[in-house]
């Protein structure tokens, strides 16, 4: 291939071309079937290339090199991107970032997009390999002796691992990221839990000289290393043995990688040489292939949507096991993808006679997890003539026929969407109706966008479909006397980021000083009753929750463009009637649908409003509330759920204080535990435990006035409390002023077979015995049988509770602000704290981590807590500010 030493290479995703680099400063594609050169030179470093990666979308390649330089390559052009970066490139899975490892003791995260500077690492020595994990949350670092772990978000060290004897050149992930794989100049291969630290089963051994290089499959089944005794050699991620014989090379080994479809290793050497193996022949000359090899291997192109591969594969397992119905699954999933419909049904039927037909009980089981055709057929047909029943009985399709009822049902009939929707519903028992009705109903919704009416007269296109809503939409506006009208999906640029960040955060404002603001009920047929609006699918999506709220005007219209209700009074917020619809449909008062005031105050309130809502786009659950709590955030696409609802937490329980947010039962977020991972965990009302008559309060009060240590402890208590800092949210992590229990005692009851939760005894200093229900697994200690662990029980610190001003209340004056209480006033005040202090409460578990910090346990049902004995209790309790991940 090149007559100089052969550094680095890497595939593209589609397994058929690979880049290489060499000592001769240059970068070449080749076509790995044919064994020809298809792109490059790619000229423009310095020096030796030592590194190289490929895009996830294979259109952009990053090498680097002694040159101390990284450049960003556009593979059609084969010109640079931007300027040089740094010295070593990775790529992350996202392609949003590239990784540059020194000699000079840091590590450099760049956004590849922009070729700014993210953050830096200081490892502290020199570094010689770096790899992402899989999600891109974190990077591995080897150097001398050592690895080191760090979060991508905020470039905290996560892990400190001696690894090896030498220099660590190489490090990989699993593919679940649960292990790292590293590689040393000391001749061994080590794997390592990526959590703990510590090294799993023995090492690999038998390389005779250094290990440069390693790769693992990606289906996890083995690695690849390779030295400089002239070899490379495979190794089984299981018992750590070396599978078969070593492969030769004539000269020393210095790169070695597997492609993404697992079909190809590839091995550089000192002499220029690049070497393609056969994996399939090369494990199979070690053992007998099964079937589980090409199930493995055939659920890895799935993955990577190489569906024909696939095929092939998923061929090989029902021609070795030709009585199981798992070949058929998986040629139904290639099938399927590859969008051969009617070959996937003809496996999928045969997969499920292969179920019926097994031997063993437990097998015949899986049949109940799939619906037959027929049956779903049925319901799609049912959900389509429900729809119908208020539409036209003909529209014109945009190809130009005028269809009839009955072509309009075989125009959708015989659609991809179609074919798609009977696939997905067929493998999921028991049937989802209710998601056969969403799709059905998103039938015709195709909105136009910015290209479609750009430059051109609305009334002008053909008016079918969401074209003619949009035609109408525009003329009741006109009618009403309006000069300009707005549609979020054609007037905002979806492309472009900048502008849909602006109108994401913009959008409550714009509702708000809108002249009106019409709603088109698409689902609510003419002359419908009360309650149809209720039932309405636009009430059950996130964006809708603004769209009511905001504006000062609103007209609701139905499917026929008439008027809600036939009410033409000017603003439907002015009807009682329509207003006391949403009310018990949204859960949301009357007087904040007619008047809502956007802000932080009743974050936990707000955040139920929301529970029971959707969004097309998963981050959009989190952005539809910006304009709710005024707030203005960056908008990221493509950060998932839980981080987005997650920043937008944050930054309320920061800038109010308000901890409510913090009551709610379901799963920890991995944004912070004491957030949860689904808007849907506020469904349930906030937690209101029963308080104190205010005469139950003065005879509590008395009682405890006549006992003088009791007073002192309440008044030294009332003040540390006072002084307590604030909290403090930032970075992920959760500073949480608190009053602190420890554990004693952890005892889990019995579980039965198949339960899903875990459920406590739990005993804390203070605090009565209670029931604890998760999904956790806690270790179990008492007295007798101590843990190092640390758990509490937490009160969340309310500085309500102290009875002050509540400066950030806008609706009192600084007129309204008491007097500074006198001594007698002051003593009634701390003790009135000491019996709320021993009413019950809504506590929090937290379990403390290896690096002092806390991590929340989360529980599928509130936690009730209360003191045993106030005036006893006093001296135990423990406040505190622990650092919640």
């Amino acid at each position: 291939m090149d007559t100089k030493k052969v550094t680095a290479f890497a595939f593209f995703k589609d397994g058929r071309r690979i880049v290489t680099a060499s000592e001769n400063e240059t970068l070449r594609i080749w076509d790995v079937e044919k064994r020809t050169l298809v792109g490059g030179p790619f000229e423009g470093h310095r020096n030796d290339v030592t590194s190289i990666a490929v895009s996830p979308d294979d259109r952009q390649i990053a090498s680097g090199g002694r040159g101390r330089a990284i450049i960003i390559w556009d593979v059609n052009s084969k010109q640079m991107a931007f300027d040089p970066l740094g010295r070593v490139g990775v790529f992350l899975p996202q392609w949003k970032e590239t990784d540059n490892g020194t000699c000079d003791a840091r590590v450099i995260i760049w956004d590849a997009e922009t070729g700014a500077v993210l953050s830096t690492l200081g490892v502290g020595s020199a570094m010689y390999c770096v790899a992402f994990s899989p999600d891109g949350l974190k990077l591995a670092s080897g150097t001398w002796r050592n690895i080191q772990v760090w979060s991508t978000d905020n470039a905290e060290p996560l892990l400190w691992i001696h690894a090896h004897q030498d220099f660590v050149q190489s490090v990989v992930w699993s593919p679940d990221g649960q292990q790292i794989v590293s590689a040393s100049y000391d001749r061994t291969i080590k794997f390592w839990d990526s959590s703990t630290r510590t090294q799993i089963g023995q090492p690999c051994t038998g390389h005779t000289s250094y290990v440069h290089s390693l790769a693992i499959s990606s289906d996890g089944f083995f690695i690849a290393t390779a030295s400089s005794d002239n070899t490379v050699r495979l190794w089984n991620t299981k018992p750590h043995q070396q599978i078969g014989q070593a492969l030769e090379h004539t000269k020393r080994v210095y790169c070695v990688a597997i492609s993404p479809n697992g079909d190809l290793l590839a091995s550089g050497d000192n002499d220029g040489s690049l070497q393609l193996w056969s994996i399939e022949n090369t494990l199979s000359a070690a053992f007998e292939m099964g079937s589980s090899y090409f199930m493995r291997r055939s659920k890895v192109k799935l993955g990577l949507k190489l569906y024909v591969e696939a095929l092939s594969d998923a061929e090989k397992v029902i021609e070795l096991n030709p009585s199981s119905h798992l070949g058929y699954e998986l040629k139904h999933a290639a099938l399927r993808g590859a969008h051969r419909y009617d070959d996937a049904f003809e496996a999928f039927t045969i997969m499920l006679s292969k179920l019926d037909d097994a031997p063993d009980p437990q097998i015949r089981q899986l049949r109940q997890q799939y619906v037959s055709q027929s049956e779903v057929e049925y319901a799609i047909r049912r959900a389509i003539h429900t729809q119908l029943k208020n539409a036209p009985l003909r529209l014109i399709n945009t190809t130009g026929r005028l269809c009839n009822r009955e072509a309009q049902i075989d125009a959708f009939t015989e659609s991809t969407a179609y074919k798609e929707l009977l696939h997905s519903l067929v493998i999921h028992a028991p049937l989802q109706t209710e998601f056969i009705k969403e799709a059905v109903a998103k039938w015709e919704r195709k909105e136009p966008l910015l290209y479609d009416i750009q430059g051109k007269d609305i009334y002008e296109l053909d008016p079918v479909g969401t074209v003619a809503k949009l035609q109408k939409f525009c003329g009741v506006a006109r009618d009403a006397g309006h000069r300009w009208a707005w549609s979020d999906t054609c007037c905002i640029e979806q492309n472009n980021n900048v502008e849909l960040g602006e109108s994401v955060n913009s959008m409550f404002i714009w509702y708000h000083y809108s002249a009106l603001t019409i709603v088109y009920l698409s689902d609510v047929p003419p002359s419908s009753e009360s309650g149809a609006l209720a039932n309405s699918i636009w009430n059950t999506r996130g964006w809708t929750v603004q769209e009511f709220l905001a504006p000062k005007i609103v007209l609701f219209y139905q499917a026929d463009w008439f008027l809600y209700l036939d009410d033409r009074s000017r603003n439907h917020k002015e009807s009682i009637s329509i207003m006391s619809e949403l009310e018990r449909s949204t859960g949301i008062n009357a007087r904040a649908l007619v008047a809502f005031r956007p802000g932080m105050r009743d974050a936990r309130e707000k955040l139920r409003w929301a529970s029971n809502r959707d969004t097309t786009r998963e981050e959009d659950i989190a952005y539809s509330l910006f304009g709710i709590f005024d707030v203005s955030l960056p908008v990221i696409y493509g950060e998932k759920r839980q981080k987005a609802l997650g920043r937008l937490l944050q930054y309320i329980i920061a800038h109010s204080g308000d901890i409510t947010a913090l009551d709610w039962v379901g799963q920890s977020s991995n944004f912070n535990s004491c957030l949860p991972a689904e808007i849907s965990s506020y469904k349930a009302p906030s937690c209101t435990l029963p308080s104190l008559s205010e005469h139950d309060m003065e005879v509590s009060v008395s009682t405890l006035r006549n006992n003088i240590v009791v007073v002192e402890s309440a008044s030294k208590l009332y003040t540390l409390l006072e002084n307590l800092s604030f909290l403090r949210f930032a970075d992920t992590r959760l500073q949480l002023p608190c009053i602190a229990f420890p554990l004693t005692e952890v005892r889990r009851r019995p579980v039965q077979d198949g339960a899903r939760c875990f459920t406590y005894d739990i005993k804390a200093n203070g605090l009565h015995d209670l029931l604890v229900t998760t999904k956790d697994k806690l270790a179990q200690f008492s007295p007798a049988r101590r843990t190092r662990q640390t758990f509490l029980l937490v009160r969340p610190w309310n500085r309500y509770d102290l009875e002050l001003v509540d400066f950030t209340d806008e609706t009192q004056s600084v007129d309204d602000w008491p007097d500074e209480p006198g001594d007698v006033e002051l003593v009634t005040r701390e003790l009135k704290l000491l019996v709320r202090l021993g009413q019950p409460f809504g506590a929090l578990l937290l379990a403390q981590q290896r690096g002092g910090e806390y991590k929340r346990i989360a529980s599928d049902n509130r936690i009730i807590a209360q003191v045993r004995d106030i005036a006893s209790a006093v001296e135990m309790m423990d406040i505190r500010t622990p650092e919640i991940l």
